[in-house]
């Protein structure tokens, strides 16, 4: 079986308490992109029973027992263990396109992916409600790619509602990422938790070219002063005609939405720079 995991950006972010298990509450609403993905594949049987995973592509820059993939392959394991033995075990490969520290969500993706791709491989029959307990133990938007559609995320991201009134079907989607990461556990360092002046439904359903100054990432402010470099890439994907620019998620991708059949500046962009087109 293959799988095709795509990315997702944000349309605003707001960090608006610190809890107790050491995580934080925000409100944000999840976009998919649909045409930036990586390739998973699951087949079953191993060279010894367990989980053998390889990758191609970009660089998985973390240990084996670490990756998203395998993680999301044990706790299956560790709960089904009967038709896990029974195939043998599983070989999963992943090839990677989506870049690293991002904010685009490509490790939740894969993840989410294994768990749909096993469910089928092993013929757990698990729905998508009996699979989101599994997703929300390995990220906070992984839950997200269970729904692939517009959701607004609250409590750690994992409580999701639909958000129908979203429609960017014809948006042309430029993601610019410069050569520098961020850590996730960086960034919340630099927020001070507080509650928005609108709520984010409230600003969402105005039209994007209303977003611009309404629309608010949390991170920006201090990662722009962090890394001034975001804040270049969104300046120039406002001189260079976006309607709504900003940050996803905590970064390092911004992105600029560009009216529906409108020429997207994909190139003048420096050559270590990740650049991308997509239509929304």
């Amino acid at each position: 079986m293959i799988l095709f995991p795509h990315c997702k950006i944000n349309l605003g972010l707001h960090i608006t308490a610190r809890r107790e298990d050491g995580y934080h509450e925000i409100e944000t609403l999840f976009y998919p992109v649909r045409g930036l993905c990586d390739a998973v594949e699951i087949l079953p049987g191993s060279t010894n029973g367990g989980i053998d995973f390889s990758s191609t592509g970009l660089a998985v820059d973390c240990p084996e027992e670490k990756n998203l993939c395998v993680r999301a392959a044990k706790i299956l394991r560790d709960a089904f263990p009967e038709p896990f033995a029974a195939a043998g075990g599983v070989r999963i490969h992943l090839h990677k396109t989506i870049p690293f520290g991002a904010g685009l969500g490509g490790g939740s993706a894969d993840a989410t992916a294994v768990l749909v791709g096993l469910n089928e491989v092993l013929a757990l029959g698990l729905t998508v409600e009996e699979l989101v307990p599994f997703a929300a133990r390995l990220g906070s938007d992984t839950v997200f790619f269970l729904y692939d559609r517009p959701m607004l995320g609250a409590g750690r991201g994992e409580r999701l509602e639909p958000f129908p009134g979203l429609d960017l079907a014809g948006w042309r989607l430029l993601l610019v990422k410069p050569p520098v990461g961020v850590s996730t556990t960086e960034a919340y360092s630099l927020i001070t938790p507080r509650m928005p002046e609108a709520a984010l439904g409230e600003i969402l359903r105005r039209p994007v070219e209303a977003w611009r100054g309404r629309l608010v990432n949390d991170f920006e402010e201090p990662l722009f002063r962090r890394l001034p470099v975001l804040g270049e890439i969104r300046t120039e994907l406002y001189r260079q005609g976006a309607v709504y620019a900003a940050l996803s998620g905590s970064g390092s991708t911004l992105f600029g939405l560009f009216p529906a059949g409108c020429e997207v500046p994909v190139g003048g962009w420096p050559a270590d720079y990740f650049v991308r087109a997509e239509t929304l």
